[in-house]
């Protein structure tokens, strides 16, 4: 059978201005990909014969972008002058459509829709059109009966207005119930052009036309799967920052931009690179620069909350300072509501955080300041030790957030706002190895006061102080990585499996053998915070025990997030060995850690690699299928990798776990 589709993106986007004066609304990028080109994926998944689409305004800018993409050998283009409209763009195009069922998909649509199965419902229906319907209480106008079928449309649908009036195919007018909304997406037969006249119309006419001869136009409910449109700048801003958070991440930059270091951000930040929008593949790559001022000194660019449509916001023009809360571009800048980048529980609650804990945390104003409002179950055993924590790191000059206020009975609690920039989203950012060393040389001062002086005074804080790290969690640990990666994750199952007994039992007396500080046992970069002036930051210390400083160390500088080079690993490592152990004529010597010596430490620094990234894994395993934090997935190649590099150091002392991580790789591969 011959299928084939046709793609809608001739509007004039008018709703989107002034970004559509520059940027055609089909190449509007969700990081750094064209919604055109999503929409081409969701149709090359059928098995479509040939593909239209229609173009009028920026068609140029278009044409260039499909001429230089996958697709644009099998793409034939309809251009419109003067614009024809929903249902005479589908005429205009006959001879193309007539030969057989076809797909009129609209190119400012971001869908998860299974299109395959509209495809084969539609055909197997005998309906005339097929449309693909959700319930979206914005957009809910369709009226449909109990079969599925179309039967009205309400005329002027707004959430807070009652119905006015309903427009049936008989005429009929009524009070509608559960309305539903189209979706943009829809099968025809070609008989169906016969209810479009020529010139300029639109398809919901001739859906009441086809009806009062009638045929049928059936419907597939797709409610629950992900839907939005980019008809506004909200709803477009709201589609690129919920993409970053179904990735996990806060800050895109597009790979374009190899350098970004001056700029200054915070929040949900995305940089697109412009050139690739026009088809402009082939250029050097771009490095953001610093703004400048008529007179001044160069200062860094500030962006909170923005979304730049070019890859050098540095060139703006500095009235414009600073951009918050906006889409920016050379020559516009669209102001946003916050509310448009975060979800919100309610007017004043803004979701912030993407990492792996339960528990909740909104941004809230308070008496003019912005806080974080932490959520947390009734159950969450760790509630009490994030408070009783708090206090005694910050009486010990540990830079954790200010404890402001606290209900035990509802578990929540008010703590000072650190911003969005971790570590880890502060290194998505291009940047010099000398800022890179700079930034970890004041992490590791954060880590070296953790494992010094407040563990000096641990007897200051009795709950900390009776939670060790021990053999018994040890072996927790291991057992979690076999259970929840291995078996579960990668579904081995081998009797060899068996021998691992031994060496896990080794491999946790071993590490229970080592001195033993405070850790805060999760020290990655995604629990740093990176604060105005670059001075970093600690969160999520609740689950700190009494255990071995490597664990935290290798922790930080063998993270899966961010893979440091191995020479810089190297002087950051010497650097924190010098000020924990600092040589005997040194006058910090009698405040280093006592009773070993760097050979030592250093030799502690391999069994507790092997302890934390057996838990990594296990722990991205337990989020993916557990939590359905499907983001961490793309964490596990880096930790397996890691792994996989202490396994082979390490395979005298421990040969199963080595021949286990040779599979598990090639298995990954």
């Amino acid at each position: 059978m011959n299928i084939s589709a046709f793609i809608l993106a001739a509007g004039l986007g008018e709703r989107l201005l002034p970004i559509t004066q520059y940027i055609p609304k089909p190449l509007l990028p969700i990081l750094g990909k064209p919604v055109l080109e999503s929409v081409l994926e969701r149709i090359a998944a059928l098995p479509v014969h040939d593909i239209g689409i229609n173009l009028h305004h920026k068609k140029q800018a278009i044409k260039d972008w499909l001429e230089h993409s996958a697709y644009g050998k099998n793409i034939s283009i309809f251009p419109e002058d003067p614009i024809l409209g929903t249902g005479g763009a589908l005429k205009n195009a006959e001879d193309f459509l007539k030969n057989g069922p076809f797909l009129v998909y609209n190119a400012d649509i971001i869908c998860d829709m299974d299109v395959k199965r509209l495809c084969e419902f539609h055909l197997s229906s005998g309906n005339i059109a097929t449309l693909a319907i959700h319930d979206y209480p914005e957009f809910n106008r369709l009226i449909i009966d109990k079969d599925g079928f179309l039967k009205d449309i309400i005329k002027h649908p707004h959430p807070f207005s009652p119905p006015s009036r309903v427009r049936g195919f008989r005429g009929r007018r009524k009070e509608p119930t559960n309305p539903v909304a189209f979706t943009g997406i829809a099968f025809y037969q070609p008989e169906f052009l016969q209810f479009l006249p020529n010139g300029n119309s639109s398809v919901v006419d001739a859906w009441f036309n086809a009806m009062s001869a009638g045929h049928r136009i059936g419907t597939v409910d797709v409610t629950g799967c992900y839907w939005t449109d980019i008809g506004t700048p909200a709803s477009y801003a709201k589609a690129v920052v919920g993409k970053l958070r179904n990735t996990g991440e806060t800050v895109y930059i597009h790979p374009s931009v190899k350098e970004c270091s001056d700029i200054d951000f915070d929040g949900f930040i995305v940089i697109e690179d412009r050139g690739y929008l026009s088809g402009q593949r082939n250029r050097p790559p771009k490095k953001i620069e610093q703004g400048r001022g008529s007179g001044s000194k160069t200062k860094p660019v500030q962006l909170r909350n923005c979304i730049v449509l070019t890859g050098n916001p540095g060139l703006f023009p500095v009235k414009n300072r600073p951009f918050e809360n906006c889409i920016v571009g050379r020559q516009f800048k669209v102001q946003l509501a916050e509310s448009d980048l975060y979800e919100s529980a309610d007017h004043h609650l803004y979701l912030i955080g993407a990492g792996g804990s339960d528990r909740k945390y909104y941004r809230i104003r308070k008496n003019g300041y912005s806080v974080v409002h932490m959520r947390c179950n009734q159950n969450d055993p760790d509630f009490r030790r994030h408070l009783e924590y708090t206090t005694f790191l910050r009486r010990y000059s540990v830079p954790v957030p200010e404890l402001i206020d606290a209900d035990t009975k509802k578990k929540t609690a008010l703590f000072e706002d650190l911003g969005d920039v971790s570590l880890f989203s502060w290194l998505r950012c291009p940047r010099s190895e000398e800022q890179v060393e700079e930034i970890y040389r004041r992490v590791l001062d954060i880590l070296i006061s953790i494992h010094l002086t407040a563990s000096s005074y641990v007897h200051d804080c009795p709950l900390l102080n009776n939670r060790v790290f021990d053999y018994e969690h040890l072996r927790w640990e291991t057992n979690y990585f076999l259970e929840r990666f291995v078996h579960s994750f990668m579904e081995v199952h081998s009797k060899v499996l068996a021998y691992l007994e031994g060496e896990f039992h080794q491999l946790a007396l071993t590490v229970d053998s080592f001195p033993k500080t405070i850790v805060h046992r999760d020290f990655q970069s995604q629990n740093i915070m990176i604060t105005k002036g670059g001075i970093p930051r600690i969160l999520d210390y609740q689950g700190a025990r009494i255990g071995p400083p490597a664990y935290d160390v290798v922790s930080l500088l063998w993270d899966p997030y961010y893979r440091l080079e191995d020479a810089l690993r190297e002087k950051l490592l010497d650097y924190y060995v010098y000020k924990v152990i600092p040589p005997k004529n040194s006058p910090f010597h009698k405040k280093g850690l006592g009773g070993i010596t760097k050979n030592e430490f250093r030799e502690t620094l391999l069994p507790c690699r092997l302890q934390r990234h057996m838990q990594a894994l296990g722990a991205y395993a337990y989020l993916t299928f557990t939590k359905g934090k499907k983001y961490f997935l793309k964490y596990v190649p880096e930790g397996l990798r890691l792994l996989g590099e202490d396994a082979a150091l390490a395979k005298n002392k421990y040969p199963v776990l080595n021949d286990l991580l040779t599979e598990l790789q090639k298995m990954q591969v």
